[in-house]
């Protein structure tokens, strides 16, 4: 009696590895470690971007602090030469003002002069000195509500930033580089000098 059964998984016969199953085998440990040093090559180069990026945040930073302070500087800057500016217009309208306020009152010293020569040559007793003499009045209290004073020449020490000496005279009774008279009278405003005395001295 026969002792053979049609089952395939029994009749097959068992058979070797072959090489290509034994290189596939061998190759996939080999594709691991080599995987291995791949990932830690990623991480280093992950590490340096990591790093530059901290350093370009840093420079990013301190070009803003630097921004800031060049702005903040040339606020300060600004400020200064504004404030220069405003002190230097101001100064500079003053002065403007100044000299127009003498030039305007030197063209009303002749009027004082005529009126001068007038009352000097009035009589006492002319009806018409009265009304010189209201006038003159009237001139020298406006003169004096705009600053302007007459300057002292007769009897004073000679000044040379206030009189202008046009005659000298040789006489005892008065003392050396004294005002002996006045041939025209001198104003200022403040002190500046409108217009010089016209005066004599005794040496």
């Amino acid at each position: 009696m026969s002792t053979k059964t049609n089952d395939p998984k029994q009749t097959a016969p068992e058979t070797d590895p072959t090489a290509e199953d034994v290189k596939t085998d061998t190759a996939a440990p080999a594709a691991e470690t080599e995987e291995a040093p791949a990932k830690q090559d990623g991480n280093k180069a992950d590490k340096k971007e990591t790093k530059k990026e901290k350093e370009s945040k840093e420079k990013k930073e301190t070009k803003k602090e630097i921004e800031a302070d060049l702005a903040a500087e040339k606020d300060k800057y600004l400020l200064a030469e504004y404030d220069n500016y405003r002190r230097r217009s101001t100064r500079e309208r003053e002065a403007i003002y100044a000299d127009v306020r003498c030039d305007t009152l030197k063209k009303f010293l002749p009027v004082y002069d005529s009126l001068s020569r007038a009352l000097t040559q009035t009589p006492a007793d002319d009806p018409a000195r009265k009304g010189l003499e209201g006038i003159m009045n009237q001139y020298n209290s406006a003169l004096n509500q705009l600053g302007v004073t007459a300057i002292e020449a007769v009897g004073q020490p000679f000044d040379a930033n206030r009189h202008n000496a046009v005659m000298h005279i040789e006489d005892d009774a008065y003392g050396e580089g004294v005002v002996v008279e006045e041939f025209e009278k001198g104003f200022c405003i403040g002190d500046r000098v409108l217009r010089y005395s016209v005066v004599k001295v005794a040496n």
